[in-house]
């Protein structure tokens, strides 16, 4: 039985649908949303009508976008002989907080997941062997989540590039800066000591 009045339910079940948005929380944003002002309501109302609008996917990076092609993409100043592939937008994101890469990117949306029903058709793998075509490109780096699904998709990705001659590398994986040793799992140790470097 619900305590709320239709509307109300209605909205906190709107909430409940977004990715790990529990009851308790569901409810704690309506009801932020009932107590705003109007104008407040109207602006975030607008802001998702807004994105829903005028983002679209990059035709040439899969990025998403309020341009085709994509900032980084059109970017003169970026090096397009280097493609970092990763899962996700959200992954580009964190890339480029890092200020350190300066080639472009293609996202897969998505991983090699035989479990949950996706294959390599599922997800952006032809349209990065597409790119790959015009002879530019020299590097790919896998930077795919250090998951089952992403090693995986890493590794088929791989054994479709290297017959090319292109040079396929991985991002490294280990243990993370301010990190204990003691309180280290087996695999990334083990993942740190084999993408150990020379100082």
């Amino acid at each position: 039985m619900s305590y709320y009045s239709p509307s109300i339910e209605k909205l906190i079940e709107a909430f409940e649908k977004l990715p790990s948005i529990g009851s308790k929380t569901a409810a704690r944003l309506a009801f932020y949303i009932l107590n705003a002002s109007k104008e407040e309501t109207d602006e975030f109302i607008s802001a998702i009508q807004n994105a829903k609008q005028n983002l679209k996917y990059c035709s040439k990076c899969f990025n998403i976008s309020d341009t085709d092609p994509c900032e980084i993409c059109s970017n003169p100043k970026r090096d397009n002989s280097v493609i970092c592939v990763v899962e996700d937008v959200k992954d580009v994101v964190a890339m480029e907080r890092t200020h350190e890469f300066k080639g472009v990117y293609h996202v897969l949306h998505g991983s090699i997941s035989p479990m949950n029903g996706v294959g390599p058709d599922d997800i952006k793998i032809k349209e990065l062997l597409t790119r790959l075509m015009g002879g530019e490109v020299k590097e790919i780096i896998l930077a795919t989540n250090p998951r089952v699904e992403g090693e995986a998709t890493a590794m088929y990705i791989s054994k479709l590039i290297k017959p090319t001659g292109i040079k396929v590398t991985r991002i490294a994986h280990g243990i993370p800066v301010g990190g204990d040793l003691e309180y280290t799992d087996e695999v990334t140790l083990s993942k740190a000591l084999e993408g150990r470097r020379e100082l």
